[in-house]
């Protein structure tokens, strides 16, 4: 269904028009089967963790580090570093070994020296022991009840599968686009997300703490809901407005729940 809907068009509905893209339906909750949730920064708190990690590190190694910094920087080459990948400039190289990358380099800019490869490794994985945000665990078993809930990060399985022992994240699967070879926003991940759950796109709705997560989801065909997170990044100016562009909009997974039924 092309962009020639009504003329009360919503602004997400016209947003897609203006892309060119198709127009999704109406949304309706029971169409939805499944949720696929973005993980860092939407389902675990990575800041709060490096940091508290990082400081107790640097304690028992005698470092004098801005580990609130670190934690900053460290994630601030995520992006950079995937699109190395997706550009062709790397070659594929899951989120552990880009975290590894980013992190040699911390190591440098923050005068850290003295570790050995097994400390090195032990502060790398990390991003294996974030710690759930309060409401993620209640939230999600109660999505659980009603949905089949799976992760759909840019962090590879090993990873999501540890975090999920550590911090006890209730999935039903651990997608992760390394299963489709690409790094979101690709449209690859979320249509590989769809096929291996053995739905169509619109019975699939994508959760995020992020927007452009979201909007590359929703022109792949899925549906959508906005949890802001405005703790996890609390020096950062973030767009945490709800303005209608998406399916769902909550204030965090316990209310996701309730709207949606569950």
């Amino acid at each position: 269904m092309r962009c020639c809907g009504p003329p009360a068009l919503t602004r997400r509905a016209l947003m897609f028009c203006a892309a060119g893209a198709p127009l999704l339906q109406a949304f309706q909750p029971d169409s939805i089967k499944a949720l696929a949730f973005d993980v860092f920064g939407t389902v675990v708190d990575w800041r709060s963790t490096l940091i508290r990690e990082g400081r107790a590190f640097g304690r028992a190694k005698g470092l004098d580090v801005d580990w609130a910094a670190f934690a900053d920087a460290w994630r601030d080459g995520y992006g950079p570093a995937m699109n190395r990948v997706r550009t062709g400039e790397l070659p594929w190289k899951t989120i552990d070994e880009l975290h590894r990358l980013i992190l040699d380099g911390l190591l440098e800019r923050f005068a850290i020296t003295g570790l050995d490869e097994a400390e090195k490794d032990h502060l790398n994985r990390v991003w294996h022991r974030l710690d759930p945000w309060p409401d993620a665990v209640e939230g999600l078993t109660m999505l659980k009840s009603r949905f089949v809930i799976a992760s759909l990060s840019n962090g590879n399985v090993a990873l999501l599968v540890n975090m999920a022992k550590h911090g006890g994240l209730p999935w039903d699967a651990v997608l992760s686009a390394e299963l489709a070879g690409r790094y979101k926003p690709d449209r690859e991940v979320y249509l590989k997300a769809a096929d291996l759950l053995g739905l169509e796109p619109g019975a699939v709705m994508m959760v995020a703490a992020h927007k452009g997560d979201l909007r590359a989801a929703a022109r792949a065909g899925l549906r959508t809901a906005f949890v802001p997170r405005p703790r996890e990044r609390p020096n950062r100016q973030i767009d945490l407005s709800v303005d209608g562009e998406f399916d769902v909009s909550a204030t965090d997974f316990v209310d996701l729940a309730r709207k949606l039924g569950a």
